[in-house]
């Protein structure tokens, strides 16, 4: 239906508006600038002036958000258009990155920024454990309105629980006084502890490996066939064994990468932050050797944003090894995570290396056929490369030797929780739950006594301690629906909530969903929902479980309900009476905490 307006006004008497003309006709100026969001000037320069010499290309989109996070202290609109920009992107993909990852603060143009200090403190099991809902309670007082105190996930602080993270500083054992006084002293910045450099590591022996393979007095063949006897297997969490992965890829068609995932964000997990701190040429030392046995261009490793001590070894130590002409059969680069536990997952973590929200792939292909930039991607984590020297070098049986109860290998253990003496624990796979405790922590602390344990991390399940004669390793936890995961312990005791204990995981796992898929990002929000009522609904958490195991995604959404399963199993009496809410005391990791 055509309508014909009067000429020279609207349906409603008023005065025609002026219509759009053609810039090209001469007839009248155009608009003067195009439509849409404009580049502020000053903000263009600002971010090629920190940019600098830096390419543009879009893999690279998280480290210039962190440039920017770093100097400014938030993410402030015009610079993420300008940053659109100078990369040639869409501000709706700068801006879906920038959102995705906890650690940047986006401000738009009203908004006012955070204050200048920011402590995070970490509410995961552990910490939750020893006193971490009295810091959030007491801190927002005692650090007045120029700090920002909020929740994170686990820092991977464990075994110094509580932790909090003020600026870029990891600050554990934390108490309210000993985090007034960092923020008074400005103690933002990370603390590098001691460790291995390039020149002892190198009069002990090191790298003697790595040049017979560049050198070609070891073959790759040999040096696969050793990981292969040896049966090490993935240590990240998968346990896919390493000397077929490494097959695998080199058959493949090149070119090839190499990516290493040292984005340990299971809770309870801190291992590989031990190794990058204490002894990182042998875990360089096995990238490279991995690189060299499937002729991988390039290899990224991406690093949670939680490690910023181990970031300046790696930058350190990283330049020194390409100094000496040790990396010249491959590309070195160092790539930072900004807070995401799904990038630990391996084709998020793809994903994010490339410069984008970490959503998981859907499989198939694998990243083994189809991996980082569409190439076969070789993928290890820190702890499976820190072998591969030694066990090269003494042979497979000499890690086949180690064990116990019928188990072969050796198992780098994270322990936390109600143990006198928590950290990390090398001992032999196989060893039980009882062992590790009695053998390696130094039993339970005074008053508290054994309950049950988290043989996997957050999403490895939950065991009785009478199940507490179970050999810890792959294949052994799985008949009783648990699994060994990055062999993160967590041991409760008699004077833990065990609903209290599933409720703070199921909550982790809400935040760190990625939403990507229905059956986890909705999933995990009802889990919670249920679960703080008075008097669990089982029917509908078992409901719900299968949906989530069944439809999910990733591993996040599969396995986010073991923790409510295994209550449901075998912690019944935990569930009979609602807890009481919890109340602000001081932290004292000698006492019973609620959380």
């Amino acid at each position: 239906m055509n309508i014909h307006h009067p000429p020279g006004g609207k349906p409603n008497g008023g005065a025609q508006p002026a219509r759009s003309v053609h810039p090209g006709s001469g007839r009248r100026r155009t608009r003067e600038f195009p439509k849409g969001r404009q580049v502020d000037p000053r903000a263009q320069d600002e971010v090629r002036a920190l940019l600098g010499d830096r390419p543009r290309r879009r893999d690279l989109l998280i480290e210039h958000l962190h440039l920017l996070q770093d100097h400014y202290g938030c993410l402030h609109a015009r610079h993420l258009a300008a940053l659109a920009a100078e990369m040639r992107l869409a501000m709706a993909e700068v801006y879906e990155v920038a959102s995705f990852y906890a650690h940047f603060d986006i401000v738009m143009e009203d908004e006012t920024p955070p204050p200048p200090f920011t402590v995070r403190v970490c509410d995961s099991l552990t910490c939750a454990m020893m006193g971490a809902e009295a810091l959030l309670a007491a801190l927002p007082a005692e650090l007045g309105p120029g700090v920002r105190v909020m929740r994170a996930p686990c820092m991977g602080g464990c075994h110094h629980a509580p932790v909090t993270a003020i600026g870029h500083a990891l600050h554990e054992r934390a108490s309210v006084e000993s985090v007034a006084e960092a923020v008074r002293n400005g103690d933002t910045h990370p603390h590098v502890p001691t460790f291995i450099d390039l020149e002892t590591y190198q009069v002990r022996g090191g790298y003697t490996l790595l040049a017979a393979c560049l050198d070609g007095s070891r073959s790759v063949e040999d040096v696969v066939k050793t990981l292969e006897d040896s049966n090490l297997r993935g240590l990240g969490g998968a346990g896919f064994p390493t000397g077929r992965k490494w097959r695998f890829v080199r058959a493949e068609p090149g070119p090839r990468f190499m990516a290493v995932n040292a984005d340990e964000g299971e809770p309870g997990t801190f291992k590989d932050r031990i190794y990058l701190e204490t002894d990182p040429h042998r875990f360089l030392e096995g990238m490279l050797i991995g690189a060299w046995a499937v002729e991988a261009e390039a290899v990224y490793v991406y690093l949670r944003d939680e490690y910023p001590q181990c970031r300046e070894i790696l930058l350190r130590e990283i330049a020194k090894v390409e100094a000496a002409g040790l990396a010249r059969h491959t590309e070195i680069h160092l790539r930072r995570g900004a807070g995401a536990y799904i990038c630990g997952e391996e084709s998020a973590m793809l994903e994010s290396i490339e410069g984008k929200r970490g959503w998981p792939r859907h499989k198939p292909p694998f990243p083994s056929q189809v991996g980082l930039f569409g190439r076969p991607t070789l993928i290890n984590n820190v702890e499976t490369l820190f072998w591969v020297r030694d066990i090269v070098e003494r042979g497979p049986s000499w890690f086949t030797e180690q064990g116990r109860n019928g188990r072969k290998g050796l198992r780098t253990f994270s322990v936390s929780g109600r143990v006198r003496s928590p950290g990390v624990k090398l001992a032999p796979a196989g060893i039980t739950i009882r062992e590790l405790i009695d053998e390696y922590c130094g039993g339970m602390p005074d008053g508290h006594a054994f309950k049950g344990y988290l043989p996997g991390g957050a999403s490895g399940g939950i065991l009785p301690a009478s199940m507490g004669d179970i050999p810890l390793d792959f294949g052994t936890l799985e008949p009783h629906g648990c699994f060994i995961g990055s062999a993160a312990v967590i041991v409760l005791s008699d004077q833990d909530d065990m609903r209290e204990v599933a409720l703070n995981l199921l909550k982790f796992f809400q935040d760190e969903s990625c939403g990507q898929c229905t059956p986890c990002r909705v999933g995990t929000e009802k889990a919670v929902t249920l679960m703080e009522r008075p008097q669990w609904d089982e029917t509908l958490l078992n409901e719900l479980t299968k949906v989530m195991t069944d439809a999910s995604i990733c591993g996040l959404g599969q396995a986010a309900m073991n923790p409510a399963k295994q209550v449901l199993k075998h912690f019944r009496g935990d569930l009979a009476v609602a807890p009481a809410p919890p109340a602000a005391q001081a932290p004292d990791p000698g006492k019973p905490a609620r959380y």
